[in-house]
């Protein structure tokens, strides 16, 4: 038997609304990285490379390795409780994140002169690519349309609890490769920082 969910109250929809004052924090990330791209600091490029990318590995795997499991086992309106806190803030972060750091990271690559690597070392940048652009794909393709698509649901008055953990299985599943990814891009990082 299906827990049927209860509609959400205007003070509660009001509080899991999208802040679009949000775009501002969007805007200045992606203003800072432009700086360390213009300014050329190999040190401030790094660093934003190095804080992005840490955030985004360590969003990923608490979600996926951490979250996710713990969501899939609460009951429907605990479960809709935190998603429609969580989904609103992931829609501007995860993003940013997936933009700043392998921008930065490219601009440091061709700084560095990795784009010139000869065989066999060439294979740690195209992995380091190979493995970013899936990341990206699934995060603009398959993440960020089922945030959307998990949010407007929980808002409906009647919410589909299937639809909802169908979307939530997919999102778990997908979250989870990327967490998994993102352990084998830091290894590779590793690679470039103590050298090839």
């Amino acid at each position: 038997m299906t827990e049927q969910p209860a509609a959400l109250s205007s003070a509660e929809l009001a509080q899991t609304t999208i802040d679009w004052r949000n775009l501002i924090w969007v805007g200045l990330s992606l203003a800072v990285m432009i700086v360390a791209i213009v300014i050329n600091d190999l040190w401030f490029l790094n660093f934003i490379h190095v804080f992005a990318g840490l955030l985004w590995t360590g969003v990923d795997l608490l979600l996926g390795f951490v979250i996710g499991p713990i969501l899939r086992r609460l009951d429907f309106p605990v479960r809709r409780a935190i998603t429609m806190r969580l989904m609103p803030r992931l829609l501007f972060i995860m993003p940013t994140l997936a933009i700043v750091a392998p921008t930065a990271g490219w601009f440091m690559a061709v700084d560095q002169g990795y784009l010139g690597l000869a065989f066999p070392e060439i294979w740690w940048l195209i992995a380091a690519l190979a493995i970013t652009t899936i990341l990206s794909i699934q995060g603009v393709l398959i993440l960020l349309p089922t945030n959307v698509l998990v949010y407007l649901e929980m808002r409906k008055p009647s919410p589909d609890g299937q639809r909802i953990g169908r979307l939530m299985r997919r999102y778990v599943r997908v979250v989870a490769f990327q967490g998994t990814m993102q352990i084998v891009i830091i290894m590779i990082m590793s690679r470039f920082a103590t050298g090839l």
